[in-house]
């Protein structure tokens, strides 16, 4: 179903330009009408006319607020709108005509930027307008100008011309870079796919993932059953299959994706990719002399030096060690054997439901994703005040979205959002939520903002409703939590609204906050019912569920921690003259911190999105460290109730409504009255205090 639409919404058109989708004046964008041919044609027009009102602004004797700022935040906004469906499609959707056209215009759009954050003019006008109408201004104005004047200070604007143009050229070149880097990882992920003939290898799998093996070798031609490489495949063979043989094959495919190593090696390797990153990535930092990209990643961050991330993950670290080497040894007496990478997850799963006598496949039944979806926004209604109705009739991009409006209680429109819930050809893996529409309120124009939210669970099946895990369901609690961010904003300017222009070690914040009410009783119980009688979930599985939130939670915090430092050290400590040094500084990060054996033939980085082609590189400590933020700031509802109104007004004042127009840190100590804290988080995951000297 997938290949016909795509095709369709590829295809070559013979559409006039004065009909492209992508620059009409639409609320929402014309997915139906989109096709590969538009992209750079309406990126091109687009540029022209924002270069030309760009030289009209620069061009003022008298520059001011309103005839500087605010107009480029409307030329912000509406490349935005034009460009936020092509980037969404370009990872929903992907396929070559799209890919092309996309790629086509990532160095016209890093070029555009560049200038326009290099534009000795534009920065002028912004010190001048500081200077004579500061005092005037507002909190929210003033924190428009001073992020733009930091903006332009990150960007080079006081470099010498031979050193701008540089820095200019590792901007494209890092933007191509990226995409190739994540298209790499697509391929290799759709371009694997393992053939079974025998049953019994696939004992332990849900019934869901054989139908659809099933399926995928009747397509084929082939007997036996066709497993591919997408998300709830690989989660569900190293969770589930009784067969060591296949978990080790899946862990071997999935963690050598896109590299040298593995069944494609080389097929679609990103080394030379990764290399070209690190090394651009560190030139650029010393142009504007930072020691390392690190430490100007750091620069607009709550955290402010290298070291003081590496010593909040290094205390999280021994925190964490010894809950975590008891957990390992605890599973490998339960198992009775040394346990190989590709067994930890799958015995975890048995332990876990030999303890509590719970499992993620069998709880799968009990949550379907429209009870799911009704509990989510009850959720949301109880803490907010907000109503949340489906609406029909909207353009999408495939027949599996949804698109839902967020009211007022009076039942006025605040914002939307699209539902893209189900893995498929041609996505990208993992769960997302991003900025289609931001919200904009400028001389008393209103635009609504809209999210995209993605995720990338099992679909329909059967004539049934789609069949979430736990961990699905804690997914989706955790992506409307960044919607919410975005869309419950009551920032009018673009560059500072909603997720815009927030710190990135605080933009997690909202995300981990939501993930709480995942694992609420009352929550819990609203959701489950099983998916054929409608029966709630059992009281004793329920308690059990919820026993397992801090079940191996040493573990899962030193794999976090382990990412993470590995991101920050390979940034910070990037040299030239030796290289990435990839594999040999990842051995030296597990020898401090791992416990679990890691295959040296393991190739994670070079599927690690979040940091060679998403936003997190040198910030992939933010989960940690909003998760710190996000447990102390749900600590604040201790002893009121977690739908307590008057503290959930408090939140959204203070942390979903202010998007980037303060420091975050501020932020939290109006909410919580102090400075974060560390134990709340400890204890969640059930590790003593004394442990984190």
């Amino acid at each position: 179903m997938d290949i016909p639409i795509q095709s369709r919404l590829w295809q070559s058109s013979r559409m006039p330009s004065s009909t492209n989708p992508l620059l009409a004046d639409s609320t929402l964008p014309l997915f139906a009408d989109i096709r590969a041919e538009h992209v750079e044609p309406a990126i091109r027009e687009l540029l022209g006319r924002c270069r030309a009102r760009l030289a009209e602004i620069a061009a003022l004797a008298a520059p001011t607020f309103a005839t500087v700022v605010v107009p480029l935040e409307e030329l912000r906004h509406r490349l935005a709108r034009a460009w936020s469906p092509v980037s969404h499609l370009n990872g929903v959707m992907n396929a070559e005509p799209l890919r092309v056209a996309y790629n086509a215009c990532l160095p016209l759009l890093s070029e555009y930027s560049t200038d326009l954050a290099q534009s000795e003019p534009l920065f002028r006008a912004y010190q001048y307008i500081r200077e004579h109408e500061g005092a005037k201004l507002d909190e929210v104005q003033r924190a428009v100008l001073e992020r733009a004047l930091r903006d332009f200070r990150l960007a080079g604007v006081a470099l010498d011309p031979e050193r701008k143009a540089r820095f200019k050229g590792i901007m494209s070149e890092l933007a191509q870079l990226q995409a190739k880097f994540e298209e790499q990882v697509l391929d290799a992920t759709n371009g694997w796919s393992h053939t079974v003939t025998d049953a019994a290898q696939l004992a332990g799998l849900n019934a869901g993932i054989v139908e659809q093996a099933a399926r995928r070798a009747q397509q084929a031609g082939v007997a036996g059953w066709v497993l591919g490489l997408d998300q709830p495949t690989y989660v569900a063979v190293v969770t589930d299959a009784r067969s060591a043989e296949l978990r080790r094959v899946y862990y071997e495919a999935w963690c050598t994706r896109a590299s040298d190593r593995g069944p494609s090696a080389g097929r679609f390797d990103n080394t030379a990719v990764i290399e070209d990153i690190l090394r651009l990535r560190h030139e650029a930092a010393r142009l504007l002399d930072f020691p390392s990209y690190a430490e100007y990643a750091l620069a607009d961050r709550m955290a402010h030096t290298v070291g003081e991330v590496t010593t909040f993950l290094r205390e999280l670290a021994v925190a964490a060690r010894a809950s975590a080497a008891a957990e390992l040894a605890e599973l490998e007496a339960y198992a009775g054997r040394p346990l190989e990478a590709w067994d930890i997850t799958f015995y975890s799963e048995r332990l876990q439901e030999s303890r509590f006598h719970v499992s993620q496949e069998e709880l799968r039944e009990y949550l379907p994703l429209p009870r799911v979806l009704d509990s989510l926004f009850e959720v949301a209604t109880r803490l907010y005040d907000v109503r949340l109705a489906e609406k029909q009739g909207v353009p999408v991009w495939h027949p599996d979205v949804r698109y839902f409006e967020v009211q007022s209680a009076a039942g006025v429109p605040i914002a939307s959002f699209y539902l893209d819930a189900y893995a498929r050809a041609g996505k990208r893996s993992g769960a997302w939520m991003d900025d289609c529409v931001g919200r904009m309120q400028l001389e008393g124009r209103l635009t609504l903002p809209v999210a995209y939210l993605v995720c990338n669970s099992l679909p329909p099946q059967d004539g049934r409703p789609a069949l979430l895990t736990h961990d699905d369901v804690v997914t989706v609690f955790h992506e409307f939590g960044h919607g919410l961010h975005h869309m419950l904003t009551r920032v009018g300017y673009p560059s500072i609204a909603g997720i815009n222009g927030v710190a990135w070690d605080a933009v997690e914040l909202p995300s981990q906050f939501m993930e709480n009410y995942a694992w609420l009783p009352e929550v819990l119980a609203r959701i489950g019912a099983h998916a054929r009688s409608g029966a709630p979930i059992p009281e004793a599985k329920l308690r059990s569920l919820i026993a397992t939130r801090s079940f191996q939670a040493g573990l899962q915090t030193l794999r976090q921690v382990e990412f993470a430092l590995f991101d920050m050290r390979i940034h910070a400590e990037y040299d030239p003259a030796r290289g990435a040094r990839l594999y040999p500084l990842l051995a030296e990060v597990r020898d401090e911190v791992a416990v679990t054996r890691i295959p040296e033939w393991n190739r994670y980085p070079h599927s690690f999105s979040h940091i060679f082609a998403g936003g997190y590189a040198a910030g992939y400590y933010s989960y940690k460290w909003a998760e710190v933020l996000a447990a102390d700031a749900f600590a604040a509802f201790r002893g009121h109730g977690p739908f307590d109104r008057a503290i959930a007004a408090r939140f959204l004042d203070s942390i979903l409504a202010r998007g980037g127009s303060r420091d975050p840190l501020a932020s939290f100590v109006e909410f919580r009255g102090r400075k974060p804290e560390i134990g709340p988080l400890l204890e969640l995951h059930g590790i003593a205090r004394s442990k984190a000297a």
